[in-house]
């Protein structure tokens, strides 16, 4: 029971972290911006305890745990960590905007690519700025309120998306919009597993740490 405890707290404990977070971006009263590589960073972390509990602790071996103890663990989050690294670096540049209509974003987009390109070209939801060299589609999610520009093709240049996106963050920066109402729920589902955690923990902590202990191959 009480490795079964710990192994929700694990599980649990980033996503309601991630839950509140994400939520609190949803209600705020201006866009947020993120990078395509730091949305991944902040998805990986948030699901890292369900990757502990899941593939690592399955595929761990028994022998290396006896040998190494708290050390194999270690190895398999790095592991983690530099496979997602990877991961990341291999991906498209992609931005992200929490919290904003397709209809809210068109005219702030329009305004910044007259501004830092007078020869972008549009075609349908695909815009090219030959001057910054990138070229990217634009997706939306309409029930979240997500917009997402991802480049389209392999000669992108890294210059002028960071260009791109200072310019994009400024414009967002001075619009006001409505708070996202599922914004709201995130924050409360977050609240409710920390709760249902800290109670559990209240009850149970010398069980906790026990597991932590029998998981880490720790001595007694």
């Amino acid at each position: 029971m009480s490795g079964d405890l710990f192994r929700l707290f694990l599980a649990l404990g980033p996503l309601a972290v991630y839950f509140m977070l994400f939520g609190l971006i949803n209600l705020r009263r201006t866009p947020f911006l993120t990078t395509g590589a730091r949305d991944t960073a902040a998805l990986a972390l948030a699901v890292s305890g369900l990757v502990i509990i899941g593939p690592i602790e399955l595929f761990m071996p028994e022998g290396a745990m006896i040998n190494f103890g708290p050390y194999a663990l270690g190895l398999a989050l790095a592991f983690y960590v530099l496979t997602m690294t990877l991961l990341i670096l291999l991906q498209k540049p992609r931005l992200t905007i929490y919290n904003i209509s397709p209809v809210e974003f068109r005219p702030i987009l329009v305004e910044v690519v007259g501004h830092l390109d007078p020869h972008a070209r549009w075609a349908g939801n695909s815009l090219v700025l030959p001057g910054l060299q990138i070229e990217l589609h634009i997706d939306s999610f309409a029930p979240m309120r997500n917009i997402t520009l991802v480049a389209v093709g392999d000669q992108q240049i890294f210059s002028g998306w960071r260009r791109f996106e200072a310019h994009l963050a400024a414009a967002l920066s001075k619009l006001e919009v409505a708070r996202n109402p599922i914004g709201a729920g995130m924050v409360i589902v977050g609240l409710a597993m920390v709760s249902t955690m800290i109670v559990q923990l209240a009850g149970n902590a010398d069980e906790v740490v026990q597991a932590l202990r029998e998981m880490l191959r720790l001595p007694q």
